[in-house]
């Protein structure tokens, strides 16, 4: 699989069988122009309404190519975002769609909208233990399909750490940049809540793409960090980051710790094999 980062918590994976795309919104190198020219079956995922995670400009992909299935969180349609057309799967949490090539779940979030779980088969790694098991005993002979875990978060995280060294912080308290009242604890809690629900479906994932946004303020890597510590994880993807490149790197040290692969992105369009 090859996975692109196109911009904020925009990504493209691509497998053998497909082409995943995660939250787009904007595509500063050109991503896309070579993506909608694929032949592959192509998903699009949409954790949200908010406008750093979707944009009806996806829907102009579908007049340039076939083979794509729209797949959105509800609350998309229910902020008027989109019209009930616009998409093929509508999902909140708790939903589940698969067809022949993916398998998709809808988790939640402690913000709008979901996170999701994405299965697709591994063909590749699939032929080859089909290859060696025909070397091996005859009861290993009917080999199984290797199954590759995707996870996006959308907007799940632990977004008021700083919070939570105060002296007081199971106090209510106003976000200006939410346009909320919060609870620091109860805000944790959620966060908890959510990665116990996701754990009843998955705990294990070949990919993790996570929000690390140096926005939150002190302790921005906690969410990171408590994700980590509930779940396996092959390669941790940082997103979300609004403070330059180099402030989603600070989550290395802590994946090194769990021996867990991370990727330093540098730039918009960049791309890793995996």
């Amino acid at each position: 699989m090859t996975l692109t980062y196109i911009f904020h918590s925009g990504f493209v994976l691509e497998t053998e069988q497909s082409i995943l795309v995660f939250d787009y919104w904007m595509d500063p190198s050109g991503v896309m122009d070579g993506v909608l020219r694929s032949e592959k079956p192509m998903y699009v995922f949409s954790s949200h309404f908010h406008e750093d995670h979707f944009t009806k400009d996806i829907f102009e992909w579908k007049k340039l190519r076939e083979g794509i299935t729209y797949i959105l969180s509800k609350d998309i349609y229910k902020h008027r975002r989109a019209s009930k057309e616009d998409a093929d799967v509508w999902l909140a949490k708790g939903g589940i769609w698969s067809d022949d090539t993916i398998s998709v779940w809808a988790l939640g979030s402690t913000d709008s909208g979901v996170s999701w779980i994405v299965e697709t088969e591994d063909k590749a790694a699939n032929k080859r233990e089909q290859s060696q098991t025909c070397l091996e005993s005859a009861e290993r002979k009917q080999a199984r399909p290797k199954v590759k875990r995707i996870f996006h978060a959308g907007d799940l995280n632990n977004w008021y750490a700083k919070f939570l060294s105060d002296d007081n912080p199971d106090q209510q308290r106003y976000s200006f940049e939410m346009e909320e009242v919060f609870n620091p604890i109860a805000h944790e809690k959620q966060f908890l809540g959510e990665l116990k629900d996701i754990r009843k479906v998955a705990d294990s994932f070949d990919v993790v793409m996570f929000p690390i946004d140096g926005r939150v303020g002190n302790g921005y890597t906690l969410g990171g960090r408590q994700f980590i510590e509930r779940f396996k994880v092959g390669l941790f993807v940082p997103m979300h980051f609004t403070t330059g490149f180099e402030s989603s790197w600070r989550m290395k040290e802590f994946t090194d710790e769990k021996d867990i692969t991370f990727w330093e992105i540098n730039r918009e369009g960049e791309t890793i094999e995996i």
